[in-house]
């Protein structure tokens, strides 16, 4: 795992093998990031990683000057391992050890982007709940981006705010926006 640009370019992160987690691929995260260069001004926005895992698109959301990000993940060993990664890089991270439902059940906070990453498992409600938390808890600022990562069997056209799915080999990510009309 490495980080592409920004501050931090080409710095490659070992994550532990044992922390059970699949960190977006190189491939999808500079498509990723080549389509948010064009939409925000990094050292202006707020971001939320849910199911952080790793905390790869923190990384990058930081080493690129993102200021603001919070990094959810329930599991002590990513909380622990992005804490640690964080502190070493002096990335501005705010890492959260509590469950992504949760949180976004709770929070009052809003976004300019939100990245969720759930596991490729998780039951089809679920990321439902993600979605209509982030949409109706006002989570995501008028005119943000939410972007979910996920396996190719989800479909998420006709949710609210959805714009776009995109494919990078076997990793899915779909495009929504708060304020902006469905494709």
């Amino acid at each position: 795992m490495r980080i592409i640009c920004g501050r931090h370019k080409g710095k490659r992160i070992y994550p532990p093998k044992n922390l059970g987690v699949r960190p977006t691929t190189d491939r999808a995260k500079e498509a990723l990031f080549n389509i948010l260069e064009n939409r925000f001004a990094f050292g202006a926005i707020r971001a939320l990683d849910l199911f952080s895992g790793t905390g790869n698109i923190s990384y990058e959301l930081a080493s690129r000057g993102v200021a603001h990000i919070i990094s959810i993940d329930r599991s002590r060993y990513c909380q622990n391992f992005i804490e640690k990664t964080a502190a070493e890089l002096k990335l501005p991270i705010r890492v959260l050890h509590v469950d992504a439902i949760r949180f976004l059940e709770k929070t009052n906070r809003e976004f300019d982007f939100v990245f969720a990453d759930p596991p490729y498992d998780l039951c089809e409600g679920d990321y439902g709940d993600i979605h209509r938390l982030i949409f109706d808890g006002e989570v995501l600022k008028t005119a943000g981006l939410l972007v979910f990562e996920h396996a190719r069997r989800q479909c998420f056209e006709g949710a609210e705010g959805f714009l776009e799915r995109r494919k990078y080999g076997a990793v899915h990510l779909s495009f929504f926006s708060r304020g902006r009309e469905s494709r």
